[in-house]
């Protein structure tokens, strides 16, 4: 396990961006608590149906938010109250904006330090996404559209819960432009072309090629990241799919990860054969994506790639994701060094040397 530092790739320890933290049906009235980004977060849903995540600590004596149940706030059902929330120690009340609104024994004006840090939320595909910056801006960028998730002609994904990994996302991100991994993980074969694309806060790999893992023919695979903790790939066939990998740092150098797949299935309503396709291709997406785990889980930090020709891009990708870990301010700077479209040779329609006429 390296650190952010020793990969050198800027000066927040955390990249900023929007990171999943859980799933819809965990936001509850029952504040649970989570730990990512290095610290102690706590989330609940309230009574207006908002998704409210925030630090755990209390600023008045430091008191976990979610770590009670003896508490008489909590026992009479009075911690949440509309979409605020109580401390169980003294019954300090803070909105949703992380601000004290009421302290119920004292007389005095509220401190302007009785705040918590909120972090905005959206709810987007059945899942929890919250905006991480270590400067505390507000979002300059949405998750990707997903119009799917409302079109009944799709199966929406079930949730792979893939636990913890012990490496830094750097090592994850390097996946967008690793042509050459393909092959010897993931069996893929007659590659038709490979090409990478850095814009902005996006990056994209377009390619063709068989894949073992998952189909015997040739897939055409066109896969992003919008921000540095969402990824989204769309595979096109009979039955068409778009998958969703997201991954969040727990500490610097450790992170969760989650795994779904949608399907759109030849026949509206679906017919048997369907309804025994759809998890089968979400457990082969799966499988295709824990190929990668193995090497993941069991590499030294790979802090300077030595790289050859036929590798892929790898700066490039790496400048891009600096972006994120570095003021909103110099973002331009990392796009400027990163945005453009790149071609990796050794492919059927790009060879290495071009076939005499």
């Amino acid at each position: 396990m390296a650190t952010t530092a020793e990969y050198g790739i800027g000066e927040f320890t955390f990249p900023r961006g929007w990171f999943m933290v859980g799933e819809s049906k965990d936001a509850t009235e029952k504040p649970i608590p989570l730990r990512y980004f290095g610290r102690d977060m706590i989330m609940y849903r309230g009574a207006s149906g908002r998704v409210v995540v925030m630090d755990a600590y209390c600023p008045h004596m430091k008191t976990h938010l979610a770590k009670n149940e003896t508490s008489y706030i909590v026992l009479d059902g009075q911690q949440i109250e509309g979409d605020d929330i109580r401390c169980p120690y003294h019954a300090w009340k803070f909105g949703p904006d992380g601000k004290c609104n009421e302290i119920p024994y004292s007389p005095a004006p509220i401190p302007k330090a009785a705040k918590i840090r909120s972090f905005p939320v959206r709810e987007w595909g059945g899942l929890i996404l919250i905006w991480h910056d270590e400067e505390e801006n507000e979002p300059d960028f949405e998750p990707h559209a997903l119009p799917e998730w409302d079109d009944p002609k799709w199966v929406n994904w079930r949730v792979d819960h893939l636990g913890t990994l012990d490496c830094h996302p750097q090592e994850i991100i390097d996946n967008m432009t690793d042509k050459a991994h393909l092959g010897p993980i993931h069996g893929s074969t007659d590659m038709e072309y490979f090409e990478s694309e850095c814009k902005d806060h996006v990056i994209r790999q377009v390619l063709a090629a068989g894949h073992r893992t998952l189909s015997d023919e040739v897939m055409t695979n066109d896969t992003w990241y919008t921000g540095p903790g969402i990824l989204l790939s769309r595979m096109n066939g009979y039955y068409s799919s778009l998958m969703m990998i997201c991954h969040t740092p727990i500490e610097d150098g450790s992170l969760r990860a989650w795994h779904g797949l949608m399907v759109e299935p030849p026949n509206y309503p679906m017919n048997d054969e369907d309804k025994a396709a759809v998890p089968a291709f979400q457990e082969g997406s799966k499988m295709a994506l824990l190929q990668d785990f193995d090497v993941w889980a069991n590499k030294a930090p790979c802090l300077s790639i030595m790289q050859v020709v036929g590798d892929g891009p790898f700066g490039k990708a790496r400048a891009w994701y600096k972006q994120f870990y570095n003021p909103r301010k110099d973002a331009k700077k990392y796009q400027a060094k990163s945005n453009g479209h790149w071609v990796t040779k050794g492919t059927k329609r790009d060879p290495w040397v071009e076939a005499a006429e």
